[in-house]
């Protein structure tokens, strides 16, 4: 990763803005355009992307836990801003440039907002690796975990997607190793009753908490090590879900190719969840989510049970919601569900695996 010169001017294409950007960044326009390499020529052992959408001074922090962890002759840090219309990618710049971390940091970006898989994707593109490190802007890297990751890929070499321990500022773990969303999932998340759920436990959709390494049917894309020789195989991230269950999507595939998905808890990265997107904050709150979540729901079930499948699964999630919704009306009991979901899960219920013609909303 050798500088070139001390700064130089990037013109988009296409745009009619030019940024000033530190030696070692670039900025790349359009879907599916192969963007440039950085460095082009050279593949490194690690290449780690972080995503961001209008959160910089989270993607700051995060880079800050992470570039004294790389060894810059054996690895690079591409932070892809997805179209975030705002100062953001002047503010990375400048932080790369005052912290002297050109030639370790590259700055790409696209020109619209496609969402998490697509902004991953193009990350990984412009960055040729044997490994891939895919972060949230909202991750925080602690020491030893890159390498704690790289040494479980090593000793599994069939271990084709590989997640932290994830955890709060704390050190109190969160749960990010999971089970696939099922149809009796809707059933019992709607109704939100005890002794339903004890007695479809095994049903559960999360995988208890450990200390030891476990291998889940899907974990957390929030931070997760991805092989390349896995991506050349199954492909890249699914662009049709804009936002959430494209890691549930991703490790099924991997999974169904022979590849192992692996939890290693002695990797540990902060997740400050709900920082980068408003769907976790608006399911806090009971509010309503974007709509991108729900088309994402749809796709998932369509995909994997088909359309009958995502049918069945909105009837089930109707039955338990009258379950609660009684509870809530002749008992104490408040209400769990989001604003008008009732309706919102029937989003797309015509054609679900339909790709979006558009970026279905403006917020990640």
């Amino acid at each position: 990763m050798r500088a070139v010169g001390s700064r130089r001017e990037v013109s988009a294409p296409g745009s009619p803005r030019t940024l000033d950007l530190p030696v070692g960044t670039s900025t790349q326009q359009g879907r599916g355009r192969t963007p440039a390499r950085a460095p082009s020529g050279r593949r490194f052992e690690l290449g780690a992307v972080i995503l961001n959408f209008q959160t910089p001074a989270l993607v700051i922090d995060c880079l800050a836990s992470l570039v004294d962890q790389i060894d810059p002759t054996r690895a690079g840090i591409v932070a892809v801003d997805n179209a975030s219309g705002d100062k953001s990618l002047q503010t990375i710049a400048n932080a790369i440039r005052e912290r002297r971390w050109d030639g370790r940091v590259w700055l790409v970006s696209a020109d619209r907002n496609d969402g998490f898989s697509a902004g991953n994707n193009l990350g990984i593109k412009s960055i040729d690796a044997d490994a891939y490190l895919l972060l949230n802007s909202d991750t925080i890297v602690r020491p030893g975990a890159v390498q704690a990751l790289l040494e479980a890929a090593a000793r599994n070499p069939k271990a084709g997607i590989i997640g932290p321990r994830l955890e709060w500022p704390d050190g109190t773990a969160q749960r990010s190793a999971f089970r696939n969303p099922t149809l009796i999932d809707e059933f019992l998340d709607a109704a939100a009753t005890g002794p339903l759920t004890r007695l479809l436990r095994r049903y559960e959709e999360p995988t208890p908490i450990t200390d030891d390494p476990v291998e889940p049917e899907w974990t957390s894309f929030a931070c997760v090590l991805l092989r390349r020789e896995m991506i050349e195989e199954i492909g890249p991230l699914d662009e049709s879900f804009f936002m959430y269950l494209e890691d549930v999507d991703y490790c099924r595939r991997a999974r169904r190719a022979g590849w192992r998905v692996l939890h290693w808890p002695t990797a540990r990265v902060v997740h400050l969840r709900g920082a980068s997107s408003p769907v976790k904050q608006a399911i806090v709150s009971r509010s309503r989510p974007p709509a991108y979540y729900y088309l994402s729901r749809s796709r998932y079930f369509a995909k994997f049970y088909g359309t009958p499948g995502l049918w069945l699964a909105n009837l089930l999630w109707l039955a338990g919601r009258t379950i609660s919704f009684a509870r809530e009306f002749w008992g104490n009991k408040e209400r769990h569900t989001c604003e008008r979901q009732w309706f919102d899960i029937w989003r797309n219920a015509l054609t679900p695996l339909r790709p979006p013609r558009a970026a279905p909303g403006k917020r990640q």
